[in-house]
């Protein structure tokens, strides 16, 4: 499917400390996968993981699974709100939105 630079840039925002990504999560899912796509109607970045949404297991794999395809520390993700909901919105420390833009883009195509 074709992405449009701009709707992925839409989910992702600056703020004093860092970068905002909302994020749309399917736990429970048969593979692990980050970025899986766009959702126009969140305007989110689409995320898969096989953890279930029990105990926090699915907030903890998408923070990890965000760090290892995005090339980024683990310690520079964190959860900042939607911890029980499947929109979740993900603060990262220490990259410029048009680098997170372009990583995320790159892995869509």
């Amino acid at each position: 499917m074709n992405y449009d630079i701009t709707d992925i840039s839409s989910a992702i925002s600056e703020s004093k400390d860092g970068i905002i990504i909302t994020i749309d999560l399917t736990p429970a899912s048969s593979i692990d996968l980050f970025p899986a796509g766009y959702n126009p109607w969140r305007q989110a970045v689409t995320g898969k993981t096989k953890a279930p949404a029990v105990s926090g297991k699915a907030n903890k794999a998408i923070i990890s699974l965000i760090a290892e395809r995005l090339q980024i520390s683990e310690t520079t993700v964190s959860l900042i709100s939607g911890q029980t909901s499947s929109k979740k919105r993900i603060f990262i420390d220490g990259i410029t939105k048009e680098d997170l833009v372009k990583r995320i883009f790159s892995l869509l195509e």
